[in-house]
């Protein structure tokens, strides 16, 4: 018998074409985001400085995918590291301490101004202290009554923040801690333009380089985690937790680690924060944070790494693009309608929609899809 010897019979030679185009599509999706605030910039700052927001929200929620995707614990207080990062790094930045501590500015007569190779390494294991602490007196806890006992403690922090400027200041309350110092790499400083001849670089565009490399090590982390023997430790825990703990999974120490995790990466996004808006309030860090947050991952696909990157740029990126819309509504009407409800009720309206037509989310993991279509 001859064998053929057309394409047809060595199967496998398909394999390396589709690595190929995977490959390829890889980098032209780095170079188009690494032109993408080029071009957004040509139109003003305002767009680039969306895609930084998206960028951070991104971190957030890939953090809160740690803790409610893989591990299966509602946190609704994950609004908590993501505080914690942003007032430390204002802490040691900015000029608050030196101002009301003599000793301090005794110490350091020219400020604290503390390098960001201190300040994020610092926020990250802050926050990974304080998520570790808060998740022990809640291993116990499950569903509704996680999700309560996690939403008091984010409201706890932010009282805390807003209360603590009396009788010491440490955190100036209300009124917030500013400036704080910009990110500044080997003598290029991230909050001042940058020109090359004639072409001007600015200053939301440097930070958006900043954080898409920030969000790029946060996706190949999560990704790692994921499919190493810790992340399918969580994700046995979130479908079953006494199946779990009869194949020998430690569920303690499993939860606490995931808590960890996660709120570290809350404590940089904060850090960034801070050093992005030059500013840091408690109203950056009330219960509707968390609710985004927590939306984000459900809105895009809970458990799912590219669901969650998708659900966090459609609900970042949504209210910028509604302005679009809220002005010829408001036009029609006379002004009769406020931009400020509009624009909530029509992202709500949209997140409803939504969830009734793809219950698992817009990118639900493989497993999910495949169970929509037997459906």
């Amino acid at each position: 018998m001859e064998i053929s010897d057309s394409p047809m019979a060595n199967p496998s030679d398909a394999r390396p074409r589709t690595d190929r185009r995977r490959v390829a599509f890889k980098y032209a999706a780095l170079v188009g985001l690494l032109l993408l605030p080029l071009l957004l910039q040509s139109a003003g700052t305002h767009w680039v400085r969306t895609a930084d927001t998206c960028l951070l929200y991104i971190m957030l929620a890939l953090g809160a995918n740690v803790v409610v995707g893989h591990a299966g614990l509602l946190d609704l207080g994950y609004v908590a590291f993501y505080a914690l990062g942003a007032y430390m790094f204002a802490l040691l930045t900015s000029p608050h301490l030196v101002d009301n501590f003599a000793w301090i500015a005794a110490m350091f007569p020219l400020g604290l101004h503390t390098p960001w190779w201190i300040t994020i390494p610092l926020g990250a294991l802050l926050a990974a202290l304080l998520g570790t602490l808060f998740g022990a007196p809640t291993l116990k806890l499950r569903g509704d009554y996680l999700a309560i006992v996690t939403l008091g403690f984010g409201e706890i922090v932010r009282l805390l923040i807003v209360n603590f400027s009396h009788p010491i200041n440490i955190t100036n309350g209300a009124k917030g801690m500013g400036p704080t110092d910009s990110i500044n790499f080997f003598g290029l400083d991230l909050g001042k333009p940058l020109s090359l001849g004639d072409f001007q670089i600015a200053s939301v565009t440097l930070y958006y380089y900043l954080f898409l490399a920030l969000v790029l090590l946060t996706v190949t982390i999560c990704h790692r985690l994921q499919h190493s023997r810790i992340g399918r430790a969580w994700m046995a825990i979130r479908d079953d937790e006494v199946v779990a703990q009869a194949m020998g999974i430690n569920s303690r120490n499993m939860k606490l680690l995931a808590f960890g995790i996660g709120a570290s990466f809350g404590g940089v996004s904060g850090a960034m924060f801070g050093a992005f808006q030059g500013f840091v309030s408690p109203e950056a860090f009330g219960l509707q944070e968390s609710v985004i947050i927590l939306a984000m991952v459900v809105f895009g696909g809970i458990g799912h790494i590219p669901g969650v990157i998708l659900g966090a740029l459609l609900l970042t990126a949504l209210p910028e693009a509604l302005r679009y819309v809220a002005g010829p509504l408001q036009e029609i009407t006379d002004g009769r309608l406020d931009a400020g409800i509009l624009r909530p009720l029509l992202i709500s309206l949209a997140m409803i929609v939504t969830m009734l037509a793809r219950p698992h989310g817009l990118w639900p993991m493989p497993e999910h899809g495949k169970s929509l279509r037997g459906r």
